[in-house]
């Protein structure tokens, strides 16, 4: 049974209808499909610039992709039938962005004792927390390489910050402190753990922070000295093993330790080893372990690589760059801050921040290998420090390159990421502009060959503005009885706002399912957007609302990728009960 009456439905037809010629944003979107809905599992953008990486870009082109995977790119490929075209007229299409080191899609770990000094640079945030431990170690809390990033995945883990900054695929791993296990590299998408999972282990992971509590080890120099003895402790395991293999009935069954067996493909040279390591001090103290025992070393953070290029360059190690760069800290607030913001920032402050920017130019004029990756900065400041580091001297292609395709090389996974081929993951970054460019924006990210929609930033009006206090519109809290057209049919659903936390959020249930939706945000001229899932016949699509409360009509457009727009109108379903 329909929500409204006629009489309310003829009401609401009018007051769209005014609405609609009010709307502030335009209706079109470039990236609306055309034509009849096909398959949901093909798109083809088409009219698009394509930069491949691995090739020259290509000026106006179409790329397609089925099942999750590219299928075809080029200047004269044609959108095979049933695809949904996508009109990508002034928007770029990137290979994915690879964050290189990150703790997205961890399970949180339990707060604990903080450990001893040292590290730096980690991706993604890692908490001040103690480690998860490996069920049946021999060995203590936070000194266990077999813990796996795999098995503390987190099924359906939000990712929209990360999308919103281009970036479709992660090198994820546990936090910890001094082993920290092993990271998996994840599709940023939504499903179980083995649909996101590309690779996984990769490497294992070593930080230099002591266990803390009063136990050992507890400083650098302690760090280091466990890391040495398990090193030494995993060779003589080996041993063992291999003449208990030789001749079992010679000598007793050595004991089984899932930690000397999770250390034998790093002494053995055939997995990487991601130390976490910032400093000078740090960096040249990994490398002589590496050295000391074969390994193969990656440094992550590297804030101060540019101190060893020369030592990092003779040891052919690949550095995972932090593009968390130093920043002044705010004056506190008071009578105090005067004096504070007037106090001048210690020289070495002042060189690191100065810095920064000019170290990946510095590791590519010396060829050294590196990869990009957040360092545990808010997603907000990924791209605009990307772009500062090609001001600071890093060409435009090699910082994209160190995204994309070399970040899949030295992760291992360049034979399904980082470029722009046939038979690749289609893991795609759709940009408006060029992704160096100030004024450029990522409207939609692809993983997985599934097409993520990124709202337009938005600008919170102050108090007294539109959105009153906090940039929100009054009168959008409570139960709104929505009338919604799409794809020529009209149907009936109830959006419930409500406040939580200084924010605005919701849920539309009727005859497109029930769903929780995207926080409500509100433009500075009024307009609202949320996002939400909806059902179309047998799939779920993310679709963008976008509309304005006008005469106690609230009412816009809807927009999905391979479907004309969409209009709703709706009133408040106390309004609409008693017109019954």
């Amino acid at each position: 049974m329909h929500l409204l009456s006629r009489a309310t439905s003829a009401r609401l037809a009018a007051l769209t209808a005014t609405v609609a010629v009010t709307l502030a944003t335009p209706l079109g979107n470039p990236l609306l499909a055309q034509g009849e809905r096909p398959a949901p599992s093909t798109y083809a953008i088409t009219n698009a610039r394509l930069v491949p990486v691995s090739s020259a870009p290509i000026e106006r082109g179409t790329i397609v992709v089925r099942d999750g995977i590219i299928v075809a790119i080029g200047a004269s490929v044609s959108a095979p039938a049933g695809a949904r075209i996508v009109d990508g007229t002034g928007l770029t299409v990137y290979p994915g962005l690879i964050d290189a080191y990150t703790t997205l899609g961890m399970r949180a770990a339990p707060a604990g004792p903080g450990g001893g000094g040292g590290g730096g640079g980690f991706g993604g945030g890692a908490p001040a927390a103690r480690p998860a431990g490996a069920p049946n170690s021999t060995m203590p809390i936070g000194l266990q390489p077999e813990v796996r990033a795999f098995d503390q995945l987190v099924e359906n883990s939000d990712f929209s910050a990360a999308h919103a900054a281009g970036i479709t695929t992660a090198l994820t791993a546990p936090s910890g402190r001094v082993y920290e296990g092993q990271s998996a590299l994840i599709s940023l998408g939504t499903g179980d753990f083995s649909s996101v999972a590309i690779r996984t282990p990769v490497a294992l992971h070593v930080g230099f922070q002591g266990i803390g509590g009063g136990q050992f080890p507890g400083s650098l120099m302690g760090v280091f000295a466990a890391l040495r003895q398990s090193l030494l402790d995993a060779q003589q395991y080996r041993t063992m093993q291999a003449a208990y293999a030789r001749n079992p009935r010679a000598m007793r069954r050595p004991a089984v330790d899932p930690s000397m067996q999770a250390l034998q493909p790093v002494i053995a040279g055939t997995m990487p080893v991601v130390f976490r390591a910032s400093t000078q001090r740090e960096i040249e103290r990994a490398l002589e372990l590496a050295k000391e025992f074969n390994l193969k070393p990656i440094i992550a953070g590297g804030s101060e690589a540019y101190r060893v290029i020369d030592r990092l360059k003779a040891s052919g190690a690949p550095v995972l760059l932090s593009l968390n760069f130093p920043r002044r800290t705010a004056a506190p607030a008071g009578p105090a801050a005067a004096a504070a913001s007037a106090e001048p920032e210690p020289l070495r402050v002042l060189r690191d921040r100065v810095q920064a920017p000019k170290t990946a130019a510095q590791l590519q004029a010396a060829g050294i290998r590196f990869a990009l990756q957040s360092g545990g900065s808010a997603y907000t400041e990924f791209l605009p420090n990307l772009r500062r580091a090609v001001e600071g001297g890093l060409a435009a292609d090699a910082a994209l390159r160190a995204l994309t395709l070399g970040s899949a090389e030295l992760l291992g996974a360049a034979d399904r990421l980082g470029s722009l081929e046939a038979g690749k993951i289609a893991n795609l970054t759709v940009v408006r502009g060029d992704l160096f460019a100030a004024d450029s924006r990522v409207t939609h990210v692809y993983v997985d060959g599934r097409p993520h929609m990124i709202p337009a930033p938005t600008v919170a009006a102050g108090p007294g503005g539109p959105g009153g206090p906090g940039g929100r519109r009054p009168g959008l809290e409570g139960a709104w009885s929505l009338s919604v057209e799409f794809d020529g049919v009209e149907k009936q659903a109830t959006l419930t706002i409500s406040s939580m936390d200084d924010r605005l959020v919701g849920r539309l249930e009727g005859d497109f399912g029930s769903n929780e939706v995207a926080e409500v945000a509100v433009m500075e001229d009024g307009t609202v957007r949320f996002g939400a899932l909806l059902t179309l016949k047998e799939t779920s699509e993310e679709a963008l609302f976008r509309g304005k409360l006008a005469d106690g009509v609230f009412a816009g457009t809807i927009e999905i990728i391979g479907h004309a727009s969409g209009r709703f109108a709706g009133l408040r379903a106390s309004i609409t009960n008693q017109e019954r």
